[in-house]
């Protein structure tokens, strides 16, 4: 089993910044993709952004240049650096792992599979 926990979070007055971690545990062989996501009050869940194991990043386009994302693959952990917030960037935001295989108790490779942390929230106040 996979456990993905994000810390971070919080409220920060808007223009403000704040840095999202997830640090990913369990018998991790690798890991494809950890990303970001968020849900506001209403609303589906959206891409912020992700980063491949190779670290090439990916960013909802409205975000880019205000968010970046990094990754420490030996730590199994993802960065989320925000700044220049804004109030509608308050939301619950989720960590994701993609396509991630572990070392099962036999010693042989799991199938792939798709994991969620448990989410922190993010308020900007105006």
């Amino acid at each position: 089993q996979v456990h993905l926990v994000e810390s971070g979070g919080g409220l920060v007055q808007a223009g403000g910044s704040l840095r999202l971690s997830c640090a990913a545990s369990g018998s991790i062989f690798s890991i494809n993709a950890m990303g970001w996501y968020r849900q506001a009050p209403g609303k589906q869940r959206e891409l912020v952004a992700a980063v491949t194991s190779g670290g090439s990043p990916n960013y909802a386009g409205s975000l880019k240049g205000r968010f970046t994302i990094s990754r420490d693959n030996a730590k199994h952990t993802v960065y989320l650096q925000m700044n220049s917030l804004k109030p509608e960037d308050t939301a619950f935001y989720y960590c994701n792992a993609r396509r991630v295989v572990v070392t099962t108790s036999s010693g042989a490779l799991s199938d792939e599979h798709d994991y969620w942390g448990q989410g922190t929230q993010v308020t900007v106040s105006s």
